[in-house]
């Protein structure tokens, strides 16, 4: 037995003296700085770890190893092999910049080295989208994406942002890009919390999204998320709160201004005929155009600025922790985080609450198996604008009476309704809490050498609920009865994939073969119910029975499913000479019968000029790849059943008693509707300069889109009004240019610079018989979004009072061009006044580094864009309401900018007053600027924590452009103005 027990010990001293734990760091070769991230495996065996922020790794090699060495693994850098000595190995210093291509990239389906690449790709890291903190990561990488338009939508907690990737190829049908994530398609990109992103890829060309097939027609955007990692737990902890403020809003008239505006209107001008028959011709005749408060304010100097009263400051704050531990054969990765942003107005808020799970598991040396999960929920608060009215009511109006209650109708003008009415508790609510769950599951099977099988299954589970309650002294009702409405919502989309991969090298030819069957199915209902005079309004929109009028319900069910199949070919010869073919098939429910099914190939082929002989003794050329491909994509991209002709519920009687009515909907079916299909050809040039300091990729693409799933107007005699039909065609032709630089590459300074520029050419080519679409504002060769009118040259002179009562008018009025020159005023002079979409993109991104310190400064510039401000088009000309501030005509003051103000009854009814608000929406802006502080590292040392950085940025700082008081990213309207924002944060790594 003691034998037995001491041959035992002796086994294990034996095991234990064997296995050998080695510590060590990488470095930058050329700057010295810590590399994070670097792959450190033992070779010939399974034993893998990855450096921290401080370059340090910690590694154990098995038993029995002999002559063991450790290698190296860094994306822009070549393997490095070392010796263990004596239990230790010499400090690892990696060359970067020598095999910047070498880097590995996710693709569909799969992942490929970057100089192995035949499509146009963009790759970024998490320490790229972590620059800019935000709650909707696109918004950070906005200018950052070579061919991606990245706006905002509005100023709003819950506001979402606009991407399209080369311009708009639909005109009714959706244009925005296809996310997947952790291969899984998934459109609620707001739920992803940026530090949990490991790596994004956008995917542009035809030869890289055709194997998404119609999913992929607008451009493909691919998400990884963070996986565990072997070794020593690792946890981060990211932390920041900020205050925002007003981007820029236009102020409107004081209290003198509006009074000069009102008494403008209705002055009496005999002048050339203006206005003989008016009402004011002094001070003395005040007493017909205000009530007898107004003119007490106006006395009293009483000057209320209601928007300044209803716009605030917000604040926006993010706390994660994430968790990276794991062994050899099990690896997870937990994430918690809590977001919370204030808008600019009270009730406008949002909160967020993120928790994420990632797991691997292997099982043996041919299985793995693993999950990614998220839940997210959702509480957002919306504020019905209150700018709108702020920006009417009469600024001599008190809007609290002398014991500070808040009065509902100022100076009782039934008209105007108090803009603070909203914020009090009770009167206004809408709420919606929203719950997401992201679930993926996966197998992964080599059963052989280069084969590998992958089985995916994912499941989004979407429930949501939204409330409102508006009491009859909001500024929705006005007075009239309150309402409540509550509307549930779930829904459920499934996908099913089982990806095949196949590699294998012949002598100096690579294949990789790859087949995908996949299974997607989108699920959703909805019921909705309404109700007006509750008898207790206390209740809001929890306990509609107890509505007692204006009692509605509704629901709904939709379903659609879509098949496909695919195969992809990759192929190398002697790495220099790459080609690819892909074929997908898919299946479309949506669609009619006979046209569901539609083929998208696509062939891409590649040149790797710098690996030719004659380029090895070129030493300012390091790398350089041309890159040409061609492909079909598709859309389907509208909502079900549009093969259907719908009914809709109508009034109806029988006698005295109410009965069921119903009537065809006025959008009738299409049986015959098939795919969207664009035609995609790209070609491209990636390219590294002197050593690799100079990297950059220019790509120039041309895009064709056929059959367009468009609402089409149907003859009245027919009945109904329009159908979704194939018809139309569109065209984008552009250049995609991104260039890195790396000015300084020293030990304590570094300086490096980030251009992009992308411009794109959009046009129609085609509408139903070939004939522009007035009514919808749709030109064979413009782009889809334009604005067409006709075009203001000014305001008629008294010096031109003959001209203007020849065409109608009086001096005062807004003067137009005569297009056609034929002296008449027509629809036949309307034109093409400019484009609601850039027609370039570019910014400058400059990161700096100082020993620990750290600066990064983002701008960025949209131009070539109009918009229609809706800033001019509130110059009120009655002066019954308050005003914008402009230059208007007067006979004393003979401006060319406004017309005169008027008695008319409304702005629209004023001869070509919608010519007004068209203006240059051109701008460049400090996107965002960062300064950041590490802390020593032989400081955290003690502490046990490998990294703490300290912030502080301005996000969104300042806007150039020739609009005053605006951000022109937001397009023109008012009701949200963008915000900028100023934070401190902290990231600490343990």
């Amino acid at each position: 037995m003691k034998r037995t027990i001491l041959c035992c010990w002796a086994m294990l001293l034996t095991f234990f003296a064997a296995a050998q734990t080695i510590t060590g760091k990488v470095v930058n070769d050329e700057t010295g700085t810590p590399l994070e991230g670097v792959t450190v495996s033992v070779k010939s065996t399974n034993q893998t770890t990855v450096t921290n922020k401080e370059g340090n790794y910690s590694i154990t090699v098995p038993s029995g190893t002999r002559n063991a060495k450790l290698v190296f693994t860094y994306a822009g850098a070549d393997d490095l092999e070392l010796d263990i000595v004596n239990g230790s190995v010499a400090e690892a210093r990696l060359k970067l910049g020598q095999r910047k291509m070498e880097e590995v990239v996710v693709i569909g389906y799969g992942t490929s080295k970057k100089k192995d690449l035949t499509g146009s790709v963009i790759s970024v890291k998490a320490d790229e989208i972590k620059k800019i903190p935000a709650a909707n990561l696109m918004e950070s990488l906005q200018g950052k994406l070579p061919g991606a338009d990245i706006t905002r939508n509005s100023g709003s907690a819950s506001s979402g942002v606009n991407i399209t990737i080369r311009g708009n190829r639909s005109i009714a049908a959706s244009n925005g890009p296809l996310f997947i994530v952790d291969g899984i398609q998934y459109s609620s990109i707001q739920d992803i919390n940026p530090n949990d992103i490991q790596s994004m890829e956008v995917l542009k060309d035809a030869s890289s999204t055709a194997v998404y097939g119609s999913r992929g027609a607008n451009g493909v955007i691919l998400i990884t998320t963070k996986k565990g990692n072997t070794g020593k737990p690792r946890i981060e902890f990211n932390s920041y709160y900020g205050v925002s403020s007003v981007a820029g809003y236009p102020r409107y008239m004081n209290a003198q201004e509006y009074a000069d505006l009102r008494r403008a209107a209705n002055r009496r001008i005999t002048l050339a005929g203006i206005n003989p028959g008016g009402s004011w011709t002094s001070t003395a005749n005040d007493p017909l155009l205000f009530n007898p408060q107004e003119l007490a304010n106006l006395a009293n100097n009483v000057n209320t600025d209601y928007t300044s009263m209803v716009i605030n400051d917000g604040s926006q704050q993010e706390h994660q922790v994430g968790v990276s531990a794991g062994s050899e054969k099990t690896k997870a990765y937990l994430s918690l985080s809590y977001y919370n942003e204030k808008g600019l107005f009270k009730k406008d808020d949002l909160k967020r609450y993120t928790a994420r799970l990632n797991l691997d598991q292997s099982l043996g040396k041919i299985a793995k198996v693993g999950m990614q999960m998220q839940f997210t929920y959702f509480d957002v608060n919306v504020r019905n604008n209150p700018l709108d009215e702020a920006s009417k009511i009469s600024p001599s109006s008190l809007p609290y009476d002398s014991l500070g209650n808040i009065v509902f109708s100022p100076n009782n003008d039934a008209a105007r309704w108090n803009p603070l009415i909203d914020e009090q508790d009770g009167i206004a609510v809408n709420n919606t809490v929203t719950t997401r769950t992201f679930g993926v599951v996966y197998a992964e099977f080599t059963p052989i050498k280069g084969l590998n099988i992958r089985s995916n299954l994912g499941m989004i589970f979407n429930n949501s609920r939204a409330g409102s309650f508006f009491d009859r002294n909001s500024l929705l009702r006005r007075g009239q009865d309150p309402v409540a409405q509550y509307t549930a919502g779930t829904s459920r989309n499934t996908t099913w994939e089982n990806i095949f991969t196949y590699n294998r090298q012949i002598k100096d030819h690579n294949f990789t073969l790859t087949g995908v069957t996949s299974f997607l199915q989108n699920n959703s209902e909805f019921v909705t119910a309404q109700g007006g005079r509750q008898i207790l309004p206390s209740q809001l929109f929890y306990s509609l029975s107890g509505a007692t009028a204006d009692i509605a319900i509704n629901s709904g069910y939709t379903k659609e499913n879509l098949i496909s199949y695919t195969g992809r070919v990759n192929y190398a010869y002697k790495g220099r000479y790459l080609a690819s073919a892909t074929f997908r098939t898919d299946g479309s429910s949506k669609l009619s019968a006979g046209n569901q099914w539609q083929a998208f190939p696509a062939v891409a082929l590649g040149w790797r000029i710098s690996d030719e002989a004659f380029m090895k003794d070129n030493k300012k050329i390091n790398e350089l790849k041309l890159r040409v491909s061609y492909g079909l994509t598709g859309s389907d991209a509208i909502t079900a059943y549009r093969t259907q002709s719908l009914l809709t519920r109508i009034p109806n009687s029988f006698g005295e008693n109410a009965a069921l009515g119903l009537a065809f909907s006025d959008t009738v079916g299409n049986p015959n509707l098939k795919w969207e299909k664009t035609k995609a050809f790209n070609a491209g040039l990636d390219f590294g300069l002197f050593n690799n300091r100079v990297t950059g990729t220019i790509d120039f693409y041309k895009t064709n889109t056929s059959d367009l799933l468009l609402l089409r107007r149907l003859p009245a005699t027919s009945g109904v009004g329009v159908t979704f039909d194939n018809v139309g065609s569109t065209e984008n032709l552009g250049i995609d240019i991104g260039l890195n630089i790396a000015v300084i590459r020293k030990k304590d300074f570094t300086f490096n610079a980030g251009i992009t520029f992308f411009t794109n050419k959009e046009r129609i080519t085609g509408l139903p018989n070939n004939t522009n679409d007035i009514a919808n504002n749709w030109f064979i060769g413009s782009p889809v979004n334009i604005l067409y009118d006709f075009r203001k040259t000014g305001i008629w002179q008294l010096a031109d009072s003959a001209a203007a009562i020849a065409q109608g008018q009086r001096p005062g009025d807004i003067r137009v061009a005569d297009i056609n020159g034929d002296n008449v005023i027509n629809t036949n002079d309307r034109e093409v006044i400019g484009q609601l979409v850039p027609k370039w993109n570019s910014s400058l991104n400059l990161d700096f580094r100082y020993k620990n310190f750290d600066l990064n400064v983002f701008l960025f510039a949209r131009v070539g864009q109009m918009m229609n401000y809706g800033y001019y088009t509130r110059f009120h000309m009655p002066g019954r309401e308050n005003s914008a501030v402009v230059n208007y005509w007067t006979p004393e003051n003979g401006s060319n900018d406004f017309p005169r103000p008027r008695t008319t009854a409304a702005f629209t009814s004023v001869l070509y007053s919608s010519t007004l608000g068209y203006t240059d929406a051109s701008f460049l802006k400090v996107r965002s600027l960062t300064l950041g502080y590490n802390l020593p590292k032989n400081k955290l040392s003690r502490l046990g924590v490998s990294n703490v950085r300290f912030y502080v940025t301005g996000r969104n700082l300042f806007t150039f452009s020739k609009i005053k008081d605006y951000d022109v990213e937001r397009g023109g309207g008012l009701t949200n103005p963008l915000t900028r924002l100023v934070l401190a944060g902290v990231n600490i790594d343990l």
